[in-house]
């Protein structure tokens, strides 16, 4: 079984899910994503924030494939390019730290250990370019798949509350403890990255 972890480009951005390549929760504030859902523009949208990002910052995502096909994916970047974090009661990420935003094990595909090297390669990354952490928020209430992840799944791969709320809560992750991960947490991470089946549709907050 041959995986190939790649950077997120314009050119592997259709190896995404249908529904998060049309997702534009995080990417934009609750007004202007409500006006590109009813413009029938999210896909657009969700393409030019890439590559605005990219531009500017550099690589925002990895996609995984296991024998050439994409089996996976996480989206992550400072929070000054994720409009939405604004609008969380929690907010805002630290200084030191970059958003985890959303990540996706495809089903056939879990339980494979996928999502520790993924996110092991997003530590990797951050670490080369001088951050400390992960941030994420957590959906403290979380009963489906939807765009905001749950804090108990964030918990259980390592997070810490760092600033509580009963439906938002802030989570922090250490980089340095990722690189030193064993396959205890794979099922862990696997669960948290097969929750985050995001849906084309914005919720409130």
């Amino acid at each position: 079984m041959g995986r190939r972890l790649a950077p997120l480009t314009l050119d592997n951005v259709s190896d995404l899910p249908k529904r998060c390549r049309s997702c534009v929760f995080w990417e934009l504030d609750p007004v202007s994503g409500e006006a590109a859902v009813a413009a029938g523009t999210p896909q657009w949208e969700k393409e030019a924030w890439i590559s605005a990002v990219l531009l500017d910052w550099g690589s925002c995502g990895r996609v995984v494939y296991v024998d050439e096909k994409p089996a996976g994916f996480v989206l992550y970047a400072p929070p000054a390019y994720v409009p939405r974090s604004a609008a969380f009661p929690t907010s805002p990420v630290a200084a030191d730290a970059v958003q985890l935003i959303t990540g996706w094990i495809m089903p056939g595909f879990q339980g494979q250990g996928l999502g520790r090297v993924m996110v092991q390669t997003v530590a990797k990354d951050l670490l080369r370019r001088g951050f400390r952490a992960i941030e994420a928020f957590g959906d403290a209430r979380w009963k489906e798949p939807a765009c905001v992840l749950p804090a108990d799944h964030l918990l259980a791969v390592g997070f810490k509350t760092v600033r509580p709320h009963p439906s938002h809560p802030r989570l922090r992750l250490e980089l340095r403890t990722t690189l030193s991960w064993k396959e205890d947490v794979e099922l862990a991470l696997d669960r948290l990255l097969g929750a985050v089946q995001k849906d084309p549709v914005l919720r409130p907050l």
